[in-house]
Formats: structure tokens, sequence, C-alpha cells
């Protein structure tokens, strides 16, 4: 199942759960606008070309549209939509006050060099610098874009409606960035984990983690955890997996990872199939690549006690059903990995403030907002006797709802 299949599909559960008129569904999951426009540059050599940009914009009902942009060449409409359309369940969850946004380009940016990239990222924003906005849409960086891109696209929205930092979030903090806004996902999938165990009588310390993916999400939940005393006995990225029973020391890969660019060769853990991973024993696994990565072939033979979903859906609603069956407590991804979106609320306000926080205070809010999150959703799973996934959805929908229908929506 697609990621918008999902999403809907996850999305209508909570609907009826709730009970919600069917109009006010339908106008829920219908996306406020859709962009698409063509993005033609110069390449280096001279010859030009052209790529495919989007920008759904999913609902405002709770305050600017927020989401990232990712440069990926399987970028298309349905994924963008449904990325939008989680953006605005998460930022409900997560009681920050956004909707949801999600934008991308349909290229390959390790085949551009850096100034075609910059050319490609001045051209998007020149074609919907009027459909974003501080107070509008404000977008982050996704897959295959980081913060310099952020900072081309500031420096483009700001030609046309003068100095803006508030227009972009994920910045260099020379330009206006927050401290903590690089490990915030990481960081919160932590606080996530925590609060998580907390309920069932654990800590990180003592505990086996697997995690598949060590990109920025998972470098810092592995880097975190490891300083938690937790044992991290496998990681994998797309240059490979190793494997510690006794636990990987995190510091020492990170150093053999930045030097060599590979997990391979690492002297500190044995390499490992890395569709193993996935099923390795352990007390948590922390998926953080890509979606669709636990499906009806592997979910049987999942060992982990706990899932915590720092990736975007990395589940699969039949992996869920045999995973709950199993007893597996799964945390899911509109929570999990609200950490960056959280960190990115409080980098727009600081420079709508124009008062920037240390980092011990983005870290402190960020746990008091990842903690409460996790509370709140316990509540709705005794409320409407469900898993924590429905528990996070009928929070994320109820709230947008009703801000929906005091703004004067008539049904």
């Amino acid at each position: 199942m697609n990621a918008l299949a999902a999403t809907s599909r996850n999305f209508r559960h909570a609907a009826r759960l709730l009970g919600l008129d069917s109009k006010v569904e339908m106008s829920l999951l219908i996306p406020f606008r859709e962009i698409k426009v063509e993005c033609t540059i110069p390449k280096d050599d001279g010859t030009l070309v052209s790529y495919v940009g989007f920008r759904v914009q999913h609902d405002n009902a709770r305050g600017p549209m927020k989401g990232g942009i990712r440069y990926h060449p399987e970028v298309d409409p349905d994924e963008v939509n449904a990325l939008a359309q989680l953006m605005t369940w998460k930022s409900a969850v997560a009681d920050i006050p956004y909707g949801g946004a999600k934008g991308g380009i349909g290229c390959n940016p390790g085949d551009l060099s850096k100034s075609e990239l910059e050319r490609l990222t001045r051209v998007f924003t020149q074609k919907i610098h009027d459909l974003i906005g501080v107070h509008t849409d404000v977008p982050a960086p996704d897959m295959g874009t980081n913060a310099q891109t952020m900072a081309w696209i500031l420096d483009e929205y700001s030609k046309f409606h003068g100095h803006s930092p508030a227009v972009v979030t994920g910045k260099p903090i020379d330009l206006g960035g927050s401290l903590g806004r690089e490990a915030a996902t990481g960081r919160g999938v932590v606080f996530a984990a925590e609060a998580l165990l907390a309920e069932h009588g654990k800590a990180i310390k003592g505990l086996t983690f697997a995690i598949q993916g060590f990109g920025n999400v998972g470098s810092w939940a592995a880097k975190l955890i490891h300083e938690r005393g937790g044992k991290v006995i496998a990681v994998s990225d797309i240059t490979g997996a190793v494997k510690n029973p006794n636990g990987i020391d995190i510091p020492e890969l990170l150093r053999h990872k930045e030097s060599t660019g590979s997990m391979k060769d690492f002297q500190g853990a044995d390499s490992m199939d890395a569709n193993e991973l996935l099923v390795h024993k352990c007390d948590v696994l922390i998926p953080c690549a890509l979606g669709g990565v636990l499906h009806r072939g592997n979910a049987a033979d999942v060992k982990a006690k706990f899932i915590i979903e720092a990736a975007n859906h990395p589940t699969d609603p039949e992996a869920d059903e045999i995973l709950a069956k199993k007893g597996v407590v799964v945390l899911p991804d509109i929570y999990a990995n609200s950490g960056g979106v959280t960190v990115s609320y409080f980098e727009w306000v600081q420079n709508i403030q124009g008062f920037m926080w240390d980092e011990q205070q983005v870290n402190r809010t960020l746990q008091n907002y990842m903690t409460r999150a996790f509370h709140n959703i316990k509540n709705m799973c005794q409320t409407h006797d469900c898993n924590l996934r429905m528990g996070a959805f009928t929070l994320g929908v109820s709230r947008v709802a009703r801000a929906t229908l005091l703004r004067g929506w008539e049904a």
C-alpha cells in the first residue's frame, strides 16, 4: 500500500472513531491548494534542462502551512499529497500552530553541481514566492535538501518581499537558524522513546536497540541512546550493516563513517545482511530510512518488543495488524518523528521575535512538547479504546476538525 492510500486509510479510521460528519471529513481530506511548476535552468555546459516542481498545501485551519521540500527522482504528486496531509496531523499532534504542506522537485541532486542546484532552487522559489510566506506556508529541508537550500530560498524570497528569515526553517545558524535544529528529529525520537518506555516501567539504559538508517536522524538517535546507556547492537544504511551483541561504540562508528563514507570495514562490529536488521533480536527497533520497510513479508519475523517510527510511513497497514497480534508496541511516525517540525516551530518563533534561544532552552522545550504529546495520545487511546497509531491520528484529526468548525466552516 502506498503512502497516500495508507494515510487516507488511517485518517478515515480516525474520522469514524471520532464520529465526524461526512462533509467535515471530506473537507479535511481535500488539499487547500496543489501547485505544479516547470523549472527550466541552464546547466553548467550551457544546455537547458527542465524539472517539475510541486508544492501541496493541505490545510491552514490551525496556522500557516508547514512542510519540507525534497529533491528526489521519484517525487510525484501522490507522494507529496500524502506527506502534506501527514504534516497537518503531525503539527496538530505536536500541538504547534501549523497546518501541513509538502513540496519537491523531481531531480537527482547527486547529478547536479552546486551552482546548478542553486539555479534550480532560485527558479523554483521565483515560481512559488507569492504562494509561500511567513504567515502562509513555511518550507523546510527534506530528503536531498539542506540548510544551504533554505539559504537560497530565503535569499530569493527576500528579493521579492524584503528580509524574511521566518519564511523557511532549517536555515544555517548565521542566517537565523535555530541551535539544536540539526539534531531535533533524532533527539525527538529519543524523547518519544523515553516517554513510551517509562509507560512500561523501562528506561533506555540497559535495553538493546537496532537502528535502520544512519543518516541525520538515525545517527543522532544512536548517539543519544548510546550516551544514555542504551546498547545499540545493530545499525544499517545504504553502504552496509554492522552488529555487535555487546553494543556498538557509536562515536567510533560515526568517526569511521565520516572518514571512509561507509559502514564497511568497521573494526568494532561484524558485518551483517542489511535486510536482517529489521528482524534482528533486540528490545527496540527504530526504522529511520525509507517508507514501507515493514510489510506482510517480514512483520511476523520482527523480534523487537517496541518499534519507534523515526521514518515516514515505515510500517504498512498489513504489517501493523501482524505486529499488533504479536504484541509489538508501535509508536507512530506522526508523533515519533515530530521533533524536527517542533524545533522548526521554535526557529520560526525566534525569527519573528528577533530573539534567539540557547541550545539548552531548545532541547528542554522540545522534551516538554514530546512528553506532553505522548500523554495526550495515551488519553485518546483510552477514550477510543485504540492503539497508539489511532490515538495519534484521532488526536491530530480532532484538533484540526475543531479548529475548522470554530473558524465558521458551514457543514
